[in-house]
Formats: structure tokens, sequence, C-alpha cells
């Protein structure tokens, strides 16, 4: 069994989430969001069949529209410009379909 400090945890989580915020200033800009649209990223673990041990799970949520559920089959910290650039064109797709994607929400007011 490993011991795990309390500064540990506090340096583990402090890189987690400067890796966050990072993500999400890249994604913001990647899907061209507005100061008043709204972008949740998080990191969890993933048990099905052929999914990476952990995804990264990106909520875009712009004003007027349903809310759309983008993932990226990678952690926080191993996103790279090819997946921003990925999530860009498939929420670009949506939004012209005009529908949202299974497993979306109704518009948060």
């Amino acid at each position: 069994m490993a011991f795990l400090s309390l500064k540990d945890a506090r340096a583990r989580s402090a890189a987690r989430s400067a890796d966050a915020a990072r993500l999400k200033g890249e994604l913001r800009l990647g899907l061209g969001l507005g100061e008043d649209d709204v972008l949740a990223v998080n990191e969890i673990a993933c048990g099905e069949p052929g999914c990476a041990d952990r995804e990264t799970i990106v909520l875009v949520m712009r004003v007027g529209e349903p809310t759309r559920v983008l993932k990226i089959a990678r952690g926080l910290e191993a996103v790279v410009a090819d997946d921003i650039a990925r999530l860009g064109a498939e929420e670009d797709a949506m939004r012209r379909e005009g529908a949202a994607p299974p497993g979306a929400s109704a518009p948060i007011v």
C-alpha cells in the first residue's frame, strides 16, 4: 500500500485544474464560443469495452441552443490540437443539422 500525502494530493489536483483550464481555453477558441456561451470540461473513467481508461467529456452550452456532449478518448493532459479540431468539426456538423446529438439535454436556461 502506497502512502499518499496531502501535499501530493494537492499537487495532483492543481495539475489537473491547470490541464482543465488550458484545455477550456483552447476549446473555447477552437469551437468559436462567444462570451455568453459556457463550456464544461471533465475527465471520467470509462468502463465500457474498447474505451480508453479515461476520457474527456466536453459540454458545449451555447446560448439558445441545446447542450451538446462531445467526447475525447483520452485524459485531459493528453488532448492534442487534432482532437480539438475534430471536436470543432463535429460540433459544426451538429449545429448545421439543427439537432442535438444522442444523449444531449435540452437547452439550459
